[in-house]
């Protein structure tokens, strides 16, 4: 885990790290991914059918429980993380990491 800004610490909270992963919608092109599996089929990697481009970020937050935890990285992906428009988004919470 990365160093962590000391800040205020109250009691009862716990410490949650989300691992989140956004993904361009299927609906979506990704001509990124459409790059990547090029240049695997290149190296001889043929059997690839498809290759999907996404972003994963690891966020620590201190909360009161799961449910609050949860709660607020699942509006950080709606307000910033992710775009709703083209982009999907999923995210594990782990206590204490």
């Amino acid at each position: 885990m990365p160093t962590m800004k000391s800040g205020p610490v109250w009691e009862g909270k716990t410490v949650y790290k989300a691992t989140i992963t956004v993904r361009l919608k299927e609906s979506v092109l990704d001509p990124q991914g459409s790059a990547v599996q090029g240049s695997l089929h290149s190296l001889g990697y043929e059997e690839v059918r498809q290759v999907r481009i996404g972003k994963t970020m690891e966020v620590w937050l201190e909360t009161a429980d799961f449910q609050e935890a949860s709660d607020r990285v699942d509006a950080m992906c709606r307000k910033l993380l992710a775009n709703p428009v083209i982009e999907d988004y999923e995210f594990r919470l782990e206590k204490g990491a």
